[in-house]
């Protein structure tokens, strides 16, 4: 009887049930829910991220000078008081003073680069020319970021390292002319972008600012279709909280140089506001997407993020123990590839040269604006502190930092490894228990060895990574077991952008 009007009534009249793959829709509904809580989840994440860039950026020029002047006080008055230690100075004052010399040195060499000459240079390029500039220069940025926090951290530890140990460098000198032609090449790189990007603000058909804005979307090409896991996510959402702050000091360069051609009429700033507004927000639309499709194709959740904040926090939190072994500016500057001292010799060399200081008045506001400035620090860091010690507590981390105990391998008892190691993250409590987070690192010995602390119930931002063998002492059978990876392990001294398989 088959016919094609019965055809027609059957195609019409057909139905079918949802709730027979009741399963596959909630999954698709989820997925939905996850993409429309992205957006906050990702923007909170950058809003603690920029802020921790913004500490230690502003730790250079607030903090770094006097503690540059307090350990050269110690060291002139050194005499007086006697060699009561094997150091002259403590490893953080002799850091401190190489970062300050540093920058001292590089921002006099900035002064031998004409800013102005490479403004004309780069504005008699064409547009297809200087895009391809601007991509070349984001690349080379990467690379010296990637590359530039080890140079910095050979040198501290090459003039820090006991004595007693073997030589096995190249010396201190070789050190710290290589960390500083590092510095004067980065921030010089940086003054070219800043410079492509004043150019385009300034270009009459705006054609070149446009293009500049359409890389940012190459990105979501080049990055949404691969597989992500949690760690590389991890360094991708740092990469972008660097990349954003590093925007956002290049457009205040930008407006700082313009203003100052203008004048410093307000009118010419109202000029530039939609923009910056325009960068700023393709920016954030870039990075939402972005992170969007992402975590749709690789099946990850938006709770990632607060995850991923949380180990921020952890980093801040043990950077203020006792007997913490990083400055925190460098501690960001691994997790995020942020050096902060390229941009802010630029920065000094831009302000220094954008505003002319004459008369007793003009240096009572510098004062008087360093005191903002230190003031904005401190504030600054109080807050973030209380957010990181909230955000460790909500992530059930306080273990790792006041109650940190070894995992027991297979032939070993926890009790020995537990007598091997008293301390993890180099804390220390004194007679009553309590810890700090303020006094002087604590010369340790030289024979305790330094290990990271996972413990069997720790599941925090861990991600399978294939099967290890394990070998008992009391059994020669081979175990296998589906080994976890901890993103404070792993991450810890690896610079963002590095490759975690």
């Amino acid at each position: 009887d088959l016919s094609l009007l019965r055809f027609i009534s059957a195609e019409l009249t057909r139905g079918y049930f949802l709730e027979h793959n009741e399963a596959k829709y909630t999954e698709r509904r989820e997925r939905v829910y996850t993409c429309m809580r992205i957006p906050k989840e990702l923007e909170k994440l950058m809003f603690f991220g920029i802020f921790l860039c913004l500490d230690a950026f502003l730790y250079v020029f607030t903090l770094l000078p006097l503690r540059v002047f307090l350990a050269m006080f110690r060291f002139i008055t050194l005499p007086c008081y006697g060699l009561r230690d094997r150091r002259l100075l403590q490893p953080a004052q002799v850091c401190d003073i190489l970062k300050g010399v540093i920058l001292v040195i590089c921002y006099f060499m900035m002064h031998y680069v004409d800013y102005s000459m490479m403004y004309h240079l780069i504005r008699g390029q064409s547009v297809i020319k200087l895009y391809i500039i601007y991509n070349m220069l984001e690349v080379a940025d990467r690379l010296f970021s990637s590359f530039g926090q080890d140079i910095l951290d050979a040198l501290y530890w090459t003039a820090t390292e006991p004595k007693e140990r073997k030589r096995a460098h190249i010396g201190v000198i070789p050190h710290f002319f290589m960390a500083v032609l590092y510095v004067f090449l980065h921030a010089i790189l940086i003054m070219v972008q800043a410079t492509t990007l004043n150019v385009a603000f300034n270009s009459h058909n705006k054609s070149l600012l446009t293009i500049m804005m359409s890389n940012n979307f190459v990105e979501i090409k080049g990055s949404v279709f691969k597989k992500f896991e949690k760690n590389n996510l991890f360094q991708m959402s740092n990469s972008d909280i660097k990349e954003r702050f590093t925007n956002y000091v290049l457009l205040l360069i930008v407006c700082l140089r313009n203003m100052e051609q203008f004048s410093w009429n307000p009118d010419h700033l109202w000029v530039l506001f939609p923009d910056v507004c325009m960068v700023v927000a393709s920016e954030i639309a870039v990075d939402i997407v972005k992170h969007a499709f992402i975590t749709k194709f690789n099946d990850i959740t938006a709770d990632v993020y607060s995850e991923y904040r949380a180990s921020l926090a952890f980093d801040l939190v043990s950077s203020r123990q006792k007997n913490a072994y990083t400055d925190y500016s460098d501690s960001v500057s691994r997790r995020m590839g942020f050096i902060p001292l390229p941009l802010a010799v630029l920065l000094i060399r831009v302000v220094t040269s954008s505003i002319k200081v004459q008369g007793v008045l003009a240096y009572v506001c510098v004062v008087l604006f360093y005191c903002g400035l230190i003031s904005l620090k401190v504030l600054n860091s109080i807050v973030l502190l209380g957010k990181s010690c909230q955000y460790v507590k909500e992530a059930k981390m306080e273990e790792k930092l006041f109650n940190p105990v070894l995992a027991a391998t297979p032939g070993k008892s926890a009790g020995k490894q537990q007598s091997m190691f008293k301390s993890t993250q180099g804390i220390s409590t004194d007679e009553n228990g309590s810890t700090s987070v303020t006094n002087q690192p604590v010369h340790q010995k030289e024979n305790t060895p330094s290990l990271l602390v996972t413990s069997n119930s720790d599941q925090f931002l861990t991600t399978p990574d294939g099967e290890e063998k394990d070998i008992s002492q009391d059994s020669s059978e081979l175990k296998h077991r589906s080994s976890k990876k901890d993103l404070l392990e792993i991450d810890r001294f690896t610079i963002c952008g590095n490759r975690i398989d």
